[in-house]
């Protein structure tokens, strides 16, 4: 039986490791929706090994600024995170005001400053609204329950028209492990991080290192491979606390267990960034693309991205045309080592082109496949054995009309 047969799905997503409750309330920080959540907590009872990964924008907002510092440190009690303002591009003063939720959380809990993580997103240029914000903090710390995963998930919500959550449970040394997560994205999602946000908690027993190495590893694999609009955040964060209540031998790089460990948060983790592309703003289809026989994984990561994000090949998506000569021309460009007459690209298994040229699979075959909301596009390009799989979106007419304006 493999790892992933045994692992079981379950209920409680962000709280369901124990020792772990959460919260989310209405702050009234999103100006113009006063009765959706907007500040949400995540608290571990017990101090918790803490890993994170950031955008890789050169304009990076203030809370990413606070908690890329505090990370540092490897542990942490807490993640404070509001949605409606992403408090970037406010200069000095965005950092005072993400030091200061910080402070308000650690004060509250009676912990260090550097124990508490922060996060923000939202509309960028605008000051936090303080006075709401800390009392936002004060109400949701009250608030914080075993069972808060949804009003976390609410809260940290923008453009999402879903929640996302999800939990999973495995053994690790005949000890029971679970691993929990929220996230938030629907819009400026792109590979390398995006306008997302995802939170992951576990009770796992494991070391600093060896935490951020899994979390990494699972990252590249899930939100670092997906695309809807090609548009990279300034707030793009995902942390992971683990605390260790499951009581098992501490997972290390040499534990023999590790690898089912990190198997089930790729899993994890890939769930919750399908949730992100399949909420994408307008969107009515998801879509795997899948570049094998590359030279290097380098260039088959790059000829899947091109694919993923070119314009016309999602408004042909969305047209229901599989207009693969679009495909053909983003991998040509892509930067990838290309030998066109080396190419087959293959729609849900069905090869539509064969060295480079067209088969003779009738067109309504293919337009069949196109015209459903989920598909896979399978290119080879027979030059190596690098591979990479990206998961994007058709790119619609609601996409262009939300997003005219905010």
């Amino acid at each position: 039986m493999s790892v992933l047969e045994r692992i079981e799905k379950i209920k409680g997503g962000i709280t369901a490791p124990r020792g772990f409750s959460a919260s989310g309330v209405i702050a009234g920080i999103k100006p113009r929706n006063t009765t959706k959540k907007d500040v949400a907590i995540i608290f571990s009872e017990q101090l918790a090994v803490a890993a994170g990964t950031f955008t890789t924008n050169q304009v990076k907002a203030a809370p990413v600024r606070v908690s890329q510092r505090n990370i540092k440190c490897g542990e942490a009690y807490a993640i404070i995170a509001n949605s409606g303002n992403a408090n970037a591009c406010t200069g000095v003063q965005g950092v005072h005001d993400a030091q200061a939720m910080v402070q308000a959380v650690a004060e509250e809990l009676g912990a260090k400053e550097h124990q508490i993580l922060v996060c923000s997103t939202g509309r960028i240029g605008v000051p936090l609204p303080m006075p709401k914000m800390i009392r936002g903090i004060k109400k949701a710390l009250k608030k914080l329950s075993p069972v808060g995963s949804k009003g976390a998930a609410e809260a940290i919500m923008t453009s999402d028209t879903v929640r996302k959550e999800f939990a999973i449970r495995l053994k690790i040394n005949n000890k029971r492990v679970t691993i929990g997560g929220i996230a938030k994205g629907a819009g400026m999602i792109d590979p390398n991080m995006a306008t997302m946000l995802a939170f992951i908690t576990t009770d796992v027993a494991i070391d600093r290192v060896t935490l951020q190495r899994v979390l990494s590893t699972a990252v590249d694999q899930s939100f670092n491979s997906i695309t809807i609009d090609g548009d990279m955040s300034t707030n793009d964060t995902v942390l992971m606390l683990a605390n260790g209540l499951a009581q098992n031998e501490p997972l290390s790089r040499e534990h023999p267990e590790l690898e089912k460990f990190q198997q089930a948060l790729n899993y994890l983790t890939r769930k919750l960034a399908h949730m992100i592309v399949r909420d994408g703003e307008g969107v009515t289809k998801f879509v795997e693309v899948v570049v094998r026989g590359a030279g290097t994984q380098r260039d088959a990561k790059k000829a899947a991205e091109a694919i993923a994000n070119s314009t016309l090949v999602k408004c042909s998506w969305f047209g229901g045309d599989a207009n693969w000569g679009r495909l053909m021309d983003a991998i040509g460009y892509s930067g990838a080592k290309v030998r066109e007459e080396h190419v087959d690209i293959f729609y849900d298994g069905i090869c539509l082109v064969q060295n480079g040229m067209r088969t003779k699979i009738p067109e309504p075959k293919i337009k069949k496949i196109v015209a459903k909301d989920s598909f896979t596009i399978t290119v080879n390009l027979h030059l190596g054995n690098g591979e990479h799989t990206v998961f994007t979106t058709d790119l619609t007419e609601a996409y262009v009309d939300f997003n005219k304006g905010e």
